[in-house]
Formats: C-alpha cells, sequence, structure tokens
C-alpha cells in the first residue's frame, strides 16, 4: 500500500500540472468554443490536487516516520530538514492556486482580466507543481542514500 500511494500522488500531481498546462495553452485564444473545455480542465486540475493532497498527507502521517529518521540520520538530512518543509509549505499556496483556477477562468472567453488572471494562475501552477516533483525525488534519494549508508555499516 506505501508504495502505491508513493506512486499515484506524485501522478496525480503532475497531471494536475498537465490539466493546468492546457488551460494555460487553451487561455491565450480563448473562444466561446473552448470556454467549456476550458472550465472542465480547470476543475479537473483542482480535483486532482486536491486528490494528491489527501494522497500525500494521508502517506505522510501513516508512513513517513521511519524515512523521516532514515533521512535524518544518513549523510542528507537536508532532504528532510530543507525539501520536505518546503513542500509542506510551498504546497499550500499550489493548492489554493489550482483551487482559485475554476474561479478565475469562469468567463475568460469575454473577460481580457479574467483571461489574464487565468493565464497567471495556470502559470504559476505549472512551476510550482514541478518543483513540488523535483523535491519529492530529492526526498526519496534523501531515504535510499540513508539506507545505503546504513547498509554499509557507516
Amino acid at each position: 500500500m506505501e508504495n502505491l500511494l508513493l506512486l499515484i500522488h506524485p501522478a496525480t500531481g503532475i497531471l494536475a500540472m498537465l490539466a493546468a498546462v492546457w488551460v494555460f495553452v487553451d487561455a491565450f485564444n480563448a473562444a466561446e468554443g473552448s470556454q467549456g473545455r476550458i472550465k472542465t480542465l480547470s476543475l479537473f486540475c483542482a480535483g486532482l490536487m486536491w486528490l494528491t493532497y489527501l494522497i500525500a498527507g494521508y502517506w505522510y502521517v501513516v508512513f513517513y516516520g521511519p524515512d523521516k529518521a532514515i533521512i535524518k540520520a544518513g549523510p542528507w538530512p537536508f532532504g528532510h530538514n530543507f525539501f520536505m518543509e518546503v513542500k509542506e509549505h510551498v504546497f499550500l499556496a499550489l493548492i489554493l492556486l489550482a483551487t482559485y483556477l475554476p474561479i478565475a477562468a469562469r468567463d475568460i472567453a469575454h473577460n481580457k482580466a479574467a483571461r489574464r488572471l487565468t493565464l497567471w494562475v495556470a502559470g504559476l501552477i505549472v512551476p510550482t507543481s514541478l518543483a513540488m516533483e523535483g523535491a519529492g525525488a530529492i526526498i526519496s534519494l534523501a531515504v535510499r542514500v540513508g539506507l545505503l549508508k546504513s547498509a554499509a555499516g557507516g
């Protein structure tokens, strides 16, 4: 179960990011015909980001304790001390952006200000999501490095 959750939460996060990319691209040439797709994709982005939050939160509370101990005892304690702490706090901004995206994208076919806001919100979701993925990779690597150190007896 632990490994499955560890695979699902970044996958849902990447799918949410891809939905934000699609909203961003569609928002450039938003028209009456694309408004429904933009609304659907922005809701999809928000839903997937919330799913990511719930899965990752469950994994963190139930399974992360032993990994945290391995990281902190290993040669890469910054894997937790910096990267996990950043993920915990920056993700809150990310989930707020994703939740706001469907609100911002309500009527961008006729409203230039709403279109610009949608571009900014979707545009901020993408690099922030990539940063979350990168931080997760470093945390995972910190666990591996810690395990290798303990297996080598050091």
